[in-house]
């Protein structure tokens, strides 16, 4: 188990990969769409972001087509979004790139959202969490799918604080919409 790794506020970090894309012929990755299970589950993770009290005071988007796409369908599910940064670094980002992102958030921000791709978004989390609530850490060892959430919980004064193995990983949700 790890104890309270710094000083400062709870802090969450909620990380959130793009719901399933389509793989439209002579399309470039970066601007591949969602598919129709993507457009249903996009909006499922938004709600079970609110469910769960996870909303964001910022959120942090890759430039993506799939990735816009699930920010806008999940945090269309809440009253008012928070304030959302689109950056091109996420898009096939590894760790220590998805780190930097993150070390740049501003102090005053309590839970951040991270959308994002994997493996990096995977590794991401299981690099950070130095243990896990019940069966969490086991769930993204055996698989990290789309519009799959991981929130990641540690104490810091400053995003920059955060290092590999201070969080504790509290939460692992994947979101599924229903056909119509």
């Amino acid at each position: 188990m790890i104890t309270r790794a710094g000083a400062g506020p709870l802090r969450r970090l909620v990380v959130l990969r793009h719901a399933k894309s389509a793989w439209p012929e002579g399309v470039p990755d970066r601007l591949r769409p969602l598919a129709d299970r993507g457009r249903r589950d996009a909006p499922a993770a938004g709600r079970a972001l609110a469910e769960s009290d996870c909303l964001p005071d910022l959120a942090v988007c890759s430039t993506a087509v799939r990735a816009r796409q699930t920010w806008e369908l999940a945090a269309g599910q809440w009253g008012t979004p928070p304030p959302v940064r689109y950056d091109g670094r996420v898009y096939a980002a590894d760790v220590p790139d998805l780190l930097a992102v993150v070390h740049e958030v501003p102090a005053e921000v309590e839970t951040l959202l991270l959308v994002g791709h994997n493996p990096g978004l995977e590794e991401l989390v299981l690099g950070l969490a130095g243990d896990g609530l019940d069966d969490t850490l086991e769930q993204v060892h055996t698989k990290f799918p789309t519009s799959a959430i991981a929130v990641l919980a540690w104490h810091g004064t400053t995003w920059a604080a955060l290092a590999p193995g201070t969080a504790l990983l509290t939460e692992v949700t994947v979101a599924r919409g229903t056909k119509k």
